[in-house]
């Protein structure tokens, strides 16, 4: 009968304690854990400018996800200003043998700036014109939002970039990641075609999907939200579990609740507030 009773009492505390035991896991994915992660990687990035001589930093993007951006993990990739590689004036390409970094699962990070120019025409991913992020942006049910069922507004903010000089400072630079092998939207089902790129970071749309190479989608697509923009000094961190499920009006109102998170300029490290 005692054994009875403590194992019943047992099983009520296993029970009562997991809410307690989930909160403690997603603790460990909080704000804090994601941005001692980010000034790691700052860091990191830093010394790459300043070791190679060439503006360097960090992408913040989504993997490629038939799901949608919602959905996909975020990563920090380390990139590098390339023009011989990627053949374009702003050109940067991932640090080859850096694997990117996965943010925490629970959170994600975005700038609050979109893209303006939409268009398919290849000279419309040259075009760095961007605004703010408006509510309408944030409507998942507004088909004008949508392409292939996919917000590209999320993307496009999930999207960005924090650039080094080669003197390691934080600077404004002009960023449009491509494969290191400097090919316009690559396709591989082809042996026929030169339009062939093997980078295993970034890459198309068609080489992630169908041909299983690459990770995240470079910026020769306007139309999904991604192509050449502005590099960043702020950015916020949201938690995906309250963000994702929210209308477009909560949404807005939560990501500018949220208080920014600067980067120092000099020492390349979060500011504290």
């Amino acid at each position: 009968m005692e054994m009875t009773v403590v194992v019943a009492i047992v099983a009520l505390l296993a029970v009562f304690g997991l809410p307690a035991i989930r909160a403690f896991v997603n603790s460990l994915e909080s704000k804090g854990p994601a941005e001692a992660m980010i000034d790691a990687a700052l860091s990191s990035a830093r010394a790459i400018a300043l070791k190679e001589q060439r503006y360097a930093g960090i992408r913040f993007q989504k993997a490629y996800d038939s799901k949608g951006p919602l959905e996909a993990a975020q990563y920090m990739i380390f990139i590098v200003y390339d023009y011989d590689k990627t053949t374009l004036a702003n050109g940067f390409r991932a640090v080859e043998g850096i694997q990117p970094i996965k943010l925490p699962e629970a959170v994600g990070a975005i700038d609050l700036m979109v893209r303006t120019n939409h268009g398919t025409h290849w000279t419309a991913a040259e075009d760095t014109g961007d605004r703010p992020i408006t509510v309408n942006d944030l409507d998942d049910t507004n088909p004008a939002n949508l392409v292939d069922g996919k917000n590209i507004y999320i993307t496009d903010t999930t999207s960005f970039s924090l650039i080094f000089s080669p003197s390691g400072k934080l600077v404004i630079h002009d960023v449009r990641v491509r494969n290191k092998d400097g090919v316009y939207q690559p396709d591989n089902s082809n042996p026929n075609t030169a339009k062939h790129s093997m980078d295993d970071i970034f890459n198309s749309p068609v080489n992630i999907r169908d041909n299983k190479i690459g990770m995240f989608v470079q910026d020769d697509y306007a139309e999904f939200g991604l192509g050449a923009e502005s590099s960043r000094n702020n950015f916020v961190i949201y938690d995906k579990a309250k963000f994702n499920p929210m209308n477009n009006i909560q949404r807005y109102d939560y990501l500018h609740s949220l208080v920014a998170v600067y980067i120092n300029p000099y020492a390349g490290t979060i500011i504290n507030r």
